[in-house]
C-alpha cells in the first residue's frame, strides 16, 4: 500500500513554470511506476506523463511534450513534474498515481493522490 500527497500547484501566469511534487509513504515507492494525470472542469482525466520504477523510461502526452519533465527520487520517495511555458489550457487538477506497469491508461494505476490545482491565467 502507498499513500500519495501532491503539492506545488498554484495560480500562475502564462509562460511561468511550476514543479509539482508527489510524496509517497511506505517503503515500496521504488517498486511503482509513477504517473501524472490532470483533469480540467468538465473533462475526463487525461494522461500527462509516466516514469518507470528506475527512472529510465519516461513518456509524455503530446500536449506537454517538450514542456514537461517527469522525474523521481527513490531515496526520498518522491516524484516530480516540472512544467514550463505554462498555458491557460494547462489549467486543471493534477494527480499523481502509482501503478505496477508503465501505462497511459489511468485505470491501470492503483493508488492516487488527492490532487493539486494548477491555474494558469492569460
Amino acid at each position: 500500500q502507498v499513500q500519495l500527497v501532491e503539492s506545488g500547484g498554484g495560480l500562475v501566469q502564462a509562460g511561468d513554470s511550476l514543479r509539482l511534487s508527489c510524496a509517497a509513504s511506505g517503503r515500496t515507492f521504488s517498486r511503482f511506476v509513477m504517473g501524472w494525470f490532470r483533469q480540467a472542469p468538465g473533462k475526463e482525466r487525461e494522461f500527462v506523463a509516466f516514469i518507470s520504477q528506475s527512472g529510465t523510461i519516461t513518456t509524455y502526452a503530446d500536449s506537454v511534450k517538450g514542456r514537461c519533465t517527469i522525474s523521481r527520487d527513490n531515496a526520498k520517495n518522491t516524484a516530480y513534474l516540472q512544467v514550463n511555458s505554462l498555458k491557460p489550457e494547462d489549467t486543471a487538477v493534477y494527480y499523481c498515481a502509482a501503478g505496477g506497469t508503465i501505462a497511459k491508461n489511468p485505470n491501470l494505476y492503483n493508488h492516487w493522490g488527492q490532487g493539486t490545482q494548477v491555474t494558469v491565467s492569460s
